[in-house]
């Protein structure tokens, strides 16, 4: 072999071994809140995929925060390789308490959500600032035979109150199809928050009237939030509205 190619040969060689150690993509965990399922996560979804993410939409069981975080930790923990954790709403205070212990969790995203302080509600944190509507809106609450109630929001408010920024055929499907949350999981105190150790990221809209702007944008800046992104006008579910929106902020976090 003569010193030209051999010298070809061992720069290839290199070089492909460099395109090996390229460390993967994280894979991305979305946690959807109350009142929404796992198809709130469709449209971010899609471009996340687009882009060469492997996503993964879990189905939050919005029980109590202490087996929903137990839930969503297995989850992670089936996962081989880095992870970004994304929470909605009350799932935002999910992945605070599930991230603890998982060192493949690289960076939190939370999406109009909670981010409580140990011994926080998200009741207690909804009502912290003025503007918030959401108790006006909610149905009669359903009694369960195994002790307390549950909430949902009823049809009829459900666009207004939750998604003001979604076309109204799409808001009905997805006030039919909503997942109610216990009475005791908004109440219940959180644990030791990731967001102390992690980097966060967070991105809500000015309109939102579930959790309001002030109370998001106090908890971003406690958090430290590594960017804080505000939809002008978007509702509760700026991921339905402003998946582009969404989606960007998850893969800067990502990075």
């Amino acid at each position: 072999m003569s010193k030209l190619a051999a010298t070809v040969a061992v720069v290839g060689s290199l070089l492909a071994g460099s395109a090996v150690a390229q460390p993967a993509k994280p894979t991305i965990v979305l946690v959807h809140g109350a009142f929404a399922d796992s198809s709130s996560w469709n449209g971010v979804v899609s471009i996340l995929q687009k882009t060469g993410y492997k996503t993964v939409a879990a189905a939050n069981p919005l029980r109590s925060v202490s087996s929903d975080a137990r839930y969503v930790s297995d989850v992670v923990a089936s996962i081989e390789g880095p992870v970004v954790l994304v929470g909605h709403s009350y799932g935002g205070q999910v992945i605070s308490n599930a991230a603890q212990g998982h060192a493949n969790v690289k960076s939190l995203v939370f999406v109009a959500a909670f981010a409580p302080e140990a011994g926080e509600a998200a009741a207690e944190l909804a009502g912290k600032f003025p503007g918030g509507t959401l108790g006006a809106a909610l149905a009669p609450p359903v009694k369960l035979a195994s002790g307390g109630v549950e909430l949902y929001i009823d049809q009829s408010k459900f666009r207004e109150q939750f998604a003001h920024d979604v076309a109204a055929a799409d808001a009905a499907l997805m006030a039919a199809g909503q997942r109610p949350i216990t009475e005791a999981a908004l109440t219940e105190k959180s644990g030791e928050p990731a967001w102390k150790s992690l980097p966060s990221y967070f991105v809500y809209g000015d309109g939102d009237k579930n959790i309001p702007a002030k109370a998001l944008g106090f908890m971003a800046e406690r958090a430290g939030s590594k960017r804080t992104v505000v939809v002008k006008d978007a509702s509760h579910v700026v991921m339905v509205s402003q998946p582009q929106a969404v989606a960007e902020l998850i893969e800067q976090a990502a990075k």
